[in-house]
């Protein structure tokens, strides 16, 4: 899979109440979890994000609550992908299980920019940072999560190998 896309950077441990703050868990409609998606840590998030940014984090990204609304709402509002230099493992899990393509490089979390443009490639875990020339390596998906992650989530790869 390839991105392309502007990228929105945060720092470290952000969890998943600024993500998709608890008031917003009485739905699991993916539109209405967009609207409100990063609106304690970022009131500007949804007017500024555009299909396919990409997010960049610090270290411990999506720490907290083990709650399923935090990735489904940060890829329903437009975000490709997720970098950072670790990951709270039950984020990384619900992230996996939804669909959203998250690597670990701490290299790229430092360098990279607010405002940057990059590519990403998750089938060789290259990084391009367009805007200042710089590549960053991060490790590749593995087959069978690649597999879940094209087919949008362990859902859709769950019916497309029962039917």
């Amino acid at each position: 899979m390839k991105f392309s896309g502007k990228v929105i950077k945060y720092g470290s441990n952000v969890d998943t109440d600024v993500i998709i703050p608890a008031r917003y868990l009485n739905t699991s409609v993916k539109e209405e979890l967009a609207m409100h998606c990063m609106e304690d840590l970022d009131p500007d998030f949804k007017t500024k994000v555009s299909p396919g940014d990409i997010i960049v984090a610090g270290s411990n990204f999506g720490c907290g609550s083990s709650r399923e609304h935090a990735p489904v709402a940060i890829k329903a509002s437009g975000i490709s992908c997720v970098i950072a230099p670790s990951f709270a493992r039950i984020f990384y899990r619900n992230s996996i299980n939804t669909g959203l393509p998250i690597l670990e490089c701490p290299e790229a979390s430092e360098g990279i920019g607010d405002g940057d443009q990059i590519e990403i490639d998750t089938d060789t875990g290259k990084i391009k940072d367009i805007t200042t020339g710089k590549e960053y390596q991060a490790s590749a998906f593995p087959a069978f999560i690649s597999e879940i992650i094209n087919s949008d989530g362990l859902v859709g790869y769950t019916k497309s190998k029962l039917s």
